[in-house]
């Protein structure tokens, strides 16, 4: 996908040659510098918001105020070209909250590569960053306002009444959104606000944030240099009280005066005459060295479909430099089925090396490899000497091999008994699989009886999905039930460096069998997640919940530190009266809910989760975005060549998007072995298997019939008579007789094809 998307917009820059300037400037777009060369895979994909034209029919490009009269084109792109739009503007919002930042990017882009009297869909590509998640994008342009808008679907006939969205490149990336503008005028502005959240990172005791904001040459306003403004708007809210040090930033952001406790406000506002060429980066620190936290408590918003008050402990490491961690004993169970094959698995086995030579010589190890049957590199597990772990990893490179299918519960149990003689120190398990299997509810039911019967000592269960094809719900409810930490990489590009840092943050841990006083005093409460997980050096802890009743103004959190003494931190209670706590906590309650409601297959949940999700914003596996229209009031700036009357049935009719939920798994995809990253096969249209053979016929047929009328000609027929004539043509290809076939077609669509 990726791949057809550079060589679309490829098509657009070479078709956008043909707009003209003026006598004193022709001006064409930049030639693209050498690491975005067409011949690489994915080279044009968006590096920041972006907006093109889709151009199905080459004849409507020109520049809609100056006319070109350049000779009539024949013929359609098939896929359409995307033409980049150049930006008028551009205005970046963030606002960050605790481990969570929410960005809003306003542009202004103009349609001038289209005739003024003609019109195209416009595509919007938003990239995000670490764990992003679209929230909502509103386009003004034609007199006419655009806004998606989650919502609950559960009656087919509902969905029928809606118009379906052209799902071209909707999942180009699984960080890449895009949406379609129906029908936008040559000529005319969009005016597009795009809003989406996503992770702070965590490393070193730094916080840090970056955000794809470069900028192609490509987009900028062609015709004479002028200033153009940028503006950046950055707000930092810790959540904790403390003092906060700003680090390092990428543009020339001026502080704010006046800043609070545990608070920065930056602005940066500038005329440049090229757009920003860099990601918009910052990082920060929370000055402390020691484990610390505060609890954040909200009385819910008017409107919230749950009236209980909001609560919210937040837990931060410290930066402590060399801070003794736990002793390990940890059993890495890796999936060597045959989808494994090629790129996740040389990764895996990357990362596993790494993490074996990162073991300190008082911890302990085994590998337990598994596809259908389970094979160890050990009986026992082996202390993390030198030797052993250069002995480990020569039994990686021979024995995890790609091949046969996936079984997932007998290499978890091998790996708990293994683990049942683990003293003084912190049993791991650590799961990376591509797939999905069909007892995944029975091995949850199987962890949580056995997890329970090992106490306090139970060993950790950290998980790691690879693609789209396991069952990420699965997962996480397995991590959620062992105490330990899930990640996933559904981007193959990905894999390595986030298995990476799933295990650097498993490996650290600094507090465990964390509770945490007096919540049990509260009514009708609630936590996310219920099994409190670790605290780990490299990663700050999260948990929150609703409750009715009077919080305390402190709040203990009680944990075992490395050295098994017991540690009590006083959290004080804080007002989050500046801090949106229902949307910082949103993402992740909708998860674990979601996980929730998948294992116990129950309905209530799954409505809990889709009423969370449209009050949020945040999108799930039981609400759908639908793309609404409307007529706006007043005069619009629209220019006059390109005034084009529109129906105003298919303006205001909603459209429903693809979905952009990951699903639960998909068990054909895991029983055949596709390879994560890889697209499910499909059965081609019939119109397509017709459109194929009349294509294979042109060179031996050119001179005696017209393909492209013939072509429209069956566009124009029934399906049912569709399918008989594509039957009828593969049949007759096979036998050499296409020639006949296609005489007798052509005869049909002599006059015009009617």
């Amino acid at each position: 996908m990726a791949e057809e998307f550079s060589k679309a917009v490829d098509d657009g820059l070479k078709l956008s040659k043909r707009l003209y300037f003026g006598k004193d400037q022709a001006v064409s777009p930049p030639k693209p510098p050498l690491s975005m060369d067409k011949t690489t895979s994915g080279a044009f994909l968006p590096t920041a918001p972006m907006v093109y034209a889709v151009i199905f029919d080459p004849a409507i490009v020109d520049n809609p105020d100056i006319p070109s009269y350049q000779p009539h084109v024949h013929g359609r792109c098939d896929p359409a070209a995307l033409i980049p739009l150049p930006m008028n503007r551009v205005e970046l919002e963030v606002d960050c909250y605790m481990d969570t930042a929410f960005i809003r990017v306003t542009g202004s882009w103009r349609v001038h590569c289209v005739k003024g009297n003609k019109s195209c869909d416009c595509r919007v590509a938003i990239p995000m960053g670490e764990q992003g998640s679209i929230l909502g994008v509103e386009v003004d342009v034609n007199g006419k306002s655009y806004h998606t808008q989650l919502s609950q679907l559960e009656d087919e006939k509902e969905i029928e009444k809606m118009a379906q969205a052209d799902g071209g490149f909707l999942k180009l990336k699984p960080h890449i959104f895009t949406l379609t503008t129906p029908q936008v005028n040559g000529g005319a502005n969009l005016s597009i606000t795009m809003n989406w959240s996503q992770k702070i990172l965590y490393a070193n005791g730094d916080f840090s944030l970056n955000i794809p904001f470069t900028f192609p040459e490509f987009v900028v306003p062609a015709g004479k240099k002028y200033l153009k403004k940028e503006k950046i708007r950055l707000n930092v809210n810790s959540g904790i009280g403390t003092e906060v040090l700003s680090k390092r930033n990428s543009h020339p952001l001026k502080e704010l005066r006046g800043s609070q406790a545990g608070k920065l406000g930056f602005v940066y506002g500038a005329d440049v005459l090229t757009w920003s060429n860099t990601d918009f980066s910052f990082s920060y620190a929370v000055s402390s060295s020691h484990i610390h936290g505060a609890v954040l408590v909200q009385s819910p918003p008017m409107h919230d479909v749950d009236q209980r008050d909001i609560f919210s402990v937040y837990l931060l490491p410290g930066n402590q430099k060399n801070r003794k961690v736990f002793r390990k004993d940890v059993a890495f169970v890796v999936d060597i089925s045959r989808s494994m094959q090629g790129k996740p698995l040389d990764d895996t086995k990357s990362v596993l090396s790494a993490a074996l030579s990162k073991l300190d010589p008082e911890d302990s190890f085994c590998i337990i490899a598994f596809n259908g049957q389970t094979f160890v590199s050990s009986t026992s597990m082996k202390s993390a000497t030198k030797e052993a772990v250069e002995k480990a990893i020569e039994w990686i490179g021979i024995n995890l091999i790609a091949g046969g299918d996936t079984d997932i519960l007998p290499p978890l149990n091998q790996a708990i008994e293994m683990l049942s003689n683990t003293r003084d120190s912190i049993p791991i398990i650590f799961l990376v699989t591509d797939g999905a299997v069909e007892d995944e509810r029975h091995i949850c039911d199987v962890m949580k009886k056995r997890l329970t019967e090992a106490g306090s000592i139970a060993p950790r269960i950290c998980t790691f999905g690879i693609g789209s094809f396991c069952n990420h719900y699965f997962l996480r409810m397995l991590a959620m039930i062992g105490r330990g930490h899930y990640d996933a990489a559904y981007d193959v590009d990905f894999f390595e460096s986030r298995m990476q840092n799933l295990f650097i943050r498993a490996s650290s841990l600094i507090l465990t069998n964390i509770t945490l006083e007096t919540l049990d005093d509260l009514d009708e409460v609630e936590v996310f997640p219920s099994r409190i997980p670790d605290l780990s050096s490299e990663s700050p802890l999260t948990v929150s919940g609703r409750f009715r009743g009077s919080f305390p103004n402190t709040l203990k959190a009680k944990g075992l530190s490395p050295d098994m003494s017991s540690i009590v931190i006083d959290l004080k209670l804080q007002d989050a009266k500046d801090i949106p706590l229902d949307r910082v906590c949103a993402k992740g309650q909708i998860e674990l809910l979601t996980a929730q409601a998948w294992l116990a297959d129950n309905k209530q949940l799954e409505d809990k989760v889709a009423k969370l999700s449209i009050q949020s914003h945040v999108v799930s596996e039981y609400t759908r975005m639908i793309i609404l229209g409307k007529e706006q009031s007043g005069p619009q700036e629209v220019p006059k060549k390109s005034r084009i009357k529109m129906k105003d049935s298919e303006s205001q009719r909603p459209i429903l998007l693809p979905s952009l939920s990951i699903g639960f798994g998909n068990l054909v995809a895991t029983s055949e072995n596709i390879p994560p990253g890889s697209e499910e096969p499909k059965q081609p249209e019939a119109a397509e298997i017709f459109a194929r053979a009349a294509s294979n016929c042109c060179g031996s047929m050119c001179t005696r019939c017209c393909c492209m009328g013939c072509i429209q000609c069956f566009s124009r027929i029934n399906p049912q008579c569709a399918n008989i004539f594509a039957q009828l043509c593969t049949g007759l290809a096979c036998a050499g007789c296409l020639n006949c076939c296609c005489s007798f077609c052509c005869r049909g669509c002599g006059d015009g094809g009617s």
